[in-house]
């Protein structure tokens, strides 16, 4: 072969090598290291969108190579193969672990050793709370209270000057759990949600933030919270307090007995007239915590409450009162961006199972749409008991996700009888005769197997809605 030969055989060699090597690079990043998925179904809206209402399809990256080297942990967001259709992705939160016993008991989450000792709240950490938080339409819907005069509504939050309060919502309603609380831009319009599901149960975890701006006059600013008889208040001295003063959290629980819980700086605390300054308040997982300037001021722990009727409500009180109102240096504040949150609560009526013992190896996942989610609470296994002909010793038992109208799907027949349809969990469609099935009891299938966990969803980076004022990019927690 001459030189020239060689020479000029040798790029489409080399194309080949750079082809395959890069279809071999694609092969192992999709299925060992990173995958880009859809998100189908709106299981966990409003944290990842998947709906048919508005047409918003989360893209979410999806980290495999993590687990290889670590199990799962609690909170993560994970995509795993669907136990009762093993041809299936699912992605759910991991709430439960292996080993423990998991409750839902009045929205929240529990955990216990399986059949010992006290039952305990999940705590979230701060960045799954700040994913779950869902944001109320707050817009008018602050009324001030009898006697208080000078206190306005501003765009986006409250101007207020003199003594007085404001309460949080203006009908003095409790704050529901309504379906479309927490989606993003223009989007609640547009969804649907099934009748029944919305508004059902007053939530008591609630969270207030803004930006606070005091005047020289004010001497306190109080966030106070109402959970049924409780009231959670959360005290920040202003420029007009005692040099000495501190910032308090007391919890009044109504009980007649142990009836006052509170909990005191460690240092001397004033806000600076003038200064605009973050602030956070909440109750969350029966702890109450206030946040100053990204800083955890207080906490304080409270016990758990079966009466969650909740409101909000601002107070403001000053040295100089309402009669210096106009004035700029008078008692008031100012509070911009107010925002204001409910948690989820979890669902545990009208679901089939809300209490899971779990085994080693084994999670439990809920959706953060609890109200419109196919989870742990409802998967089931649909049986039947299938003969090759009648009379015969040898018996097979099918199954299958069950799903109404959905799988099994049962026609009218012949001499036969029905016709039965089922997809059982490895994706495999029987078909068989009525009178050669007999149908079996129903089981329940909550768990997922750590082997059938594929990974963890980080980051979503598509789409974009700008006529829903929608931009989905952010990292999942």
């Amino acid at each position: 072969m001459s030189a020239k030969t060689a020479h000029t055989s040798r790029p489409w060699r080399e194309n080949i090598e750079a082809i395959t090597m890069a279809i071999v690079v694609a092969i192992l990043l999709k299925y060992f290291i990173v995958e880009a998925y859809k998100i189908p179904t709106g299981s966990m809206q409003p944290t990842l969108m998947g709906n048919t209402d508005t047409g918003i399809f989360d893209r979410v990256l999806v980290d495999k190579l993590s687990y290889h080297y670590r199990d799962p942990e609690r909170w993560e967001v994970a995509v795993f193969k669907y136990p009762l259709n093993r041809t299936k992705n699912f992605i759910k939160r991991i709430v439960g672990m292996p080993g423990e016993e998991l409750m839902i008991r009045h929205g929240d989450l529990w955990t216990r050793t399986p059949g010992e000792g006290e039952w305990t709240i999940l705590r979230r950490p701060r960045p799954v709370q700040l994913e779950v938080w869902k944001e109320l339409e707050t817009a008018r819907n602050w009324k001030p209270s009898p006697g208080t005069s000078g206190w306005s509504l501003s765009e986006n939050g409250l101007r207020a000057r003199g003594n007085g309060s404001m309460r949080f919502p203006r009908d003095g309603s409790a704050i529901m759990d309504n379906y479309t609380d927490g989606y993003p831009g223009d989007t609640p319009s547009k969804i649907r949600h099934r009748a029944g599901r919305s508004g059902q149960h007053a939530v008591g975890d609630l969270r207030l933030a803004g930006t606070l701006t005091a005047l020289p006059g004010l001497e306190e600013l109080v966030l106070e919270f109402k959970e049924g008889r409780r009231s959670y208040r959360f005290s920040l001295p202003g420029p007009a307090a005692d040099p000495q003063a501190t910032a308090r959290v007391s919890a009044t629980l109504g009980t007649g007995q142990v009836d006052l819980l509170e909990a005191s700086g460690r240092f001397p605390f004033r806000l600076a007239a003038g200064e605009a300054v973050e602030i956070d308040a909440q109750n969350m997982d029966d702890l109450l915590s206030l946040r100053v300037a990204g800083d955890v001021l207080l906490e304080l722990e409270i016990a758990p409450a079966t009466h969650q009727a909740a409101s909000i409500a601002i107070h403001a009180l000053g040295e100089n009162g309402a009669d210096s109102a106009d004035s700029a240096n008078g008692s008031g504040a100012d509070l911009d961006e107010l925002r204001v949150f409910r948690d989820i609560y979890y669902l545990s009526d009208n679901v089939k199972v809300w209490n899971w013992p779990i085994p080693e190896g084994h999670y439990v996942v809920l959706g953060d749409n609890t109200q419109d989610s196919a989870d742990s609470r409802e998967w089931t296994f649909a049986r039947y008991e299938v003969r090759p002909e009648v009379g015969s010793d040898e018996v097979q038992v099918l199954r299958g996700d069950y799903r109404p109208r959905e799988n099994p799907i049962v026609l009218p027949g012949g001499e036969d009888g029905p016709q039965i349809f089922l997809r059982d969990e490895w994706g495999e469609l029987h078909t068989f005769p009525g009178r050669l099935a007999r149908k079996l009891a129903p089981t329940q299938a909550s768990l997922v197997p750590r082997e059938l966990v594929v990974g963890r969803a980080v980051l979503v980076f598509w789409p974009m809605a700008p006529s829903l004022s929608v931009y989905r990019m952010h990292w999942v927690h």
